[in-house]
């Protein structure tokens, strides 16, 4: 018996493996697909509300989301990719300032949290994390966007921001 052949069964398990992981991972995002009135709380300012959509993308391989906001606010553009063997998410951030970040991203399908600590396309002179809740009823999002200057362990709120379903 070769050593190939000894391989080969287990070569196709973990591939099989790997696929269902893929595939739940990339299932647990359809929460979240649909257009969301988008409200941020910046402190001492008053802002309109702004309208983020997620949607599929290329045959379902990646998660696009949208996002229209109001000033101080820059319109976004964010792509989710699922790592194929971990099921892993990151989400790959762009602006209308031109700004592109990488952000490490997990959702289990009512915790999602979206977290940068390295430096990528664009410097890093301050941490940040995001951390939202989506409703037990899937029609709101209550989250906050904390920041972490200096390497400190101590985050600090940068602003809150809430979704809401509109369809």
């Amino acid at each position: 018996m070769s050593s190939d052949h000894c391989r080969r069964p287990y070569s196709q398990e973990v591939v099989a493996v790997g696929v269902v992981v893929w595939e739940r991972a990339l299932r647990r995002l359809d929460s979240l697909v649909g257009e969301w009135v988008v409200e941020a709380e910046f402190p001492g300012q008053a802002v309109g509300a702004g309208r983020s959509v997620f949607e599929w993308a290329l045959d379902g391989q990646f998660l696009v989301q949208r996002t229209e906001a109001p000033d101080p606010a820059p319109d976004s553009t964010a792509i989710v990719s699922v790592e194929p063997e971990t099921g892993a998410y990151t989400q790959h951030y762009f602006d209308a300032r031109g700004v592109v970040r990488l952000y490490a991203m997990s959702f289990d399908g009512e915790v999602w949290q979206l977290l940068r600590e390295e430096e990528d396309f664009s410097p890093l002179s301050f941490r940040q994390r995001f951390t939202g809740r989506l409703s037990a009823d899937g029609d709101s999002i209550h989250g906050v966007w904390e920041q972490s200057k200096d390497g400190s362990a101590q985050w600090e709120t940068d602003f809150a921001l809430t979704y809401r379903r509109s369809r």
